[in-house]
């Protein structure tokens, strides 16, 4: 951190970052409606695609700023989503495939056309690519007296663009995304807010390209909002989670240019590209800690869900034991062998049960107490009544009623219970045994 900070220029590093910020917000804005419509594609097409359109206006404008060079962007995007739905629709293809052939034709036309007017414009490839942003500081222009970079008053015009049309239009867009056939049936425009939502990220596409490059620009418009449908799920959170997670990789994207590099020998790193990078870490850091979809979170819910069923068959087969009539207490070795389980996964299941008062220690082996007899009552009935059930109402055969009951029985409440004592007229599950009555008077295991 000692050796980030003495590097640090603010003059340029401040400004970068601040340009940073603007464009991952304004990206990240609406890229979420792009994700949520799933059509994440049609944005990386479009800032792909307005190449030709730049090209063109760079050629006869010789300037890479200018309004001929938003209307040549636009004009781009706007062919670029049109001519895919006309061939999703009348050639028969997917939307993939129809975004795919678009934009790869219309991006490599505009790689000639830049290569073929490079001599004459200040543009090339890597420019597109990869963006300028370390020097996006040292163009300045002069506002009411204060001097700030161009890109970053453009960068701002974008977001506030941005933001007012999801602000005036944020019930329409929000129907229009979730529900389009019933935002047409209430007279939305659907269409037409599709066309603008598309014209947008053109516009955000060309302002941001010369300093920030597509690739930025594309992983804007995708990842930040990716990464906040992992652990939210309203609207209005997803738009503000997305850009603050595009504000956060945006400053760690560039404190990792500055100090990464050094720590592997090499003089410099794209500050653009890192910038990525750091977005698509958040993404790989969500997907592990996310609390509602993360795979550790997963992993924990699977791993409590297997130890839940592991120890509730404990309790299952002391019931079953007491009712074949053993008088004498069950001992570890023998629970393991009837359930087929590890010692130490037996153990503390039996641990867990005697903190909970279900399980008694009585000479060197185990019994339920009478809360833990209930309990366990309560967990054969469950796994008898969908034997029954099952055999009476859905045929299945009979050497697949134990492992279906099995794998029902730990899921199945009091009221669920009541529903399927009601649909079957038997006492006594296929193999004969007696179903134990629902809320009977507890019979206690004998001494």
């Amino acid at each position: 951190m000692t050796r980030i900070i003495t590097d640090w220029y603010w003059p340029l590093d401040g400004w970068i970052i601040a340009i940073g910020i603007l464009c991952a917000a304004s990206a990240a804005l609406l890229g979420s409606f792009l994700v949520l419509r799933r059509l994440s594609l049609l944005g990386d097409s479009i800032s792909h695609a307005i190449l030709p359109g730049l090209a063109l206006a760079f050629m006869w404008t010789a300037s890479r700023s200018g309004w001929p060079v938003f209307a040549g962007a636009i004009v781009a995007g706007l062919l670029t989503a049109l001519a895919s739905q006309w061939l999703q629709q009348r050639g028969r293809v997917d939307e993939g495939a129809a975004l795919g052939v678009v934009f790869t034709t219309l991006f490599a036309i505009g790689l000639i056309l830049i290569n073929y007017g490079a001599a004459r414009v200040d543009l090339d490839p890597g420019c597109v690519l990869y963006g300028a942003i370390e020097f996006a500081p040292l163009d300045r222009l002069s506002i009411a007296g204060w001097e700030m970079p161009r890109a970053f008053v453009v960068q701002l015009i974008v977001l506030v663009l941005n933001t007012s049309f999801v602000l005036v239009l944020h019930k329409e867009l929000k129907i229009a995304t979730f529900a389009p056939e019933y935002a047409e049936s209430q007279g939305i425009p659907v269409p037409w807010l599709h066309r603008g939502l598309m014209v947008l990220v053109a516009i955000t596409a060309v302002a941001s390209f010369e300093s920030v490059g597509s690739i930025l620009v594309v992983a804007m418009l995708v990842v930040p909002p990716a990464t906040a449908l992992l652990f939210v799920n309203r609207l209005k959170s997803l738009l503000i989670a997305s850009m603050l997670l595009g504000a956060v990789g945006a400053i760690a994207g560039h404190l990792a240019a500055i100090s990464l590099p050094k720590w592997f020998g090499l003089r410099s790193a794209s500050t653009a590209g890192m910038m990525a990078v750091a977005v698509g870490g958040l993404f790989v850091l969500v997907c592990l800690v996310s609390p509602r979809c993360g795979l550790l979170a997963a992993g924990y819910r699977g791993l409590s869900l297997r130890l839940k069923i592991a120890f509730e068959d404990v309790l299952a087969c002391l019931y079953r034991r007491s009712e074949r009539g053993a008088r004498s207490p069950a001992k570890l070795e023998e629970i393991c062998n009837r359930l087929g389980r590890s010692p130490f996964l037996v153990q503390l299941a039996i641990w867990r049960y005697r903190r909970l008062g279900l399980l008694v220690h009585s000479q060197d082996g185990w019994r339920l107490t009478e809360s833990g007899f209930e309990r366990a009552e309560e967990l054969v009935r469950s796994h008898r009544l969908w034997e029954t059930y099952l055999a009476e109402n859905l045929a299945m055969p009979a050497e697949r009623l134990h492992e279906a009951a099995e794998s029902l029985e730990h899921f199945t409440a009091q009221p669920l219970r009541s529903r399927l004592a009601e649909e079957i007229s038997a006492t006594e599950d296929p193999h004969g045994t007696p179903i134990p009555p629902e809320r009977g008077t507890p019979r206690k295991p004998q001494d």
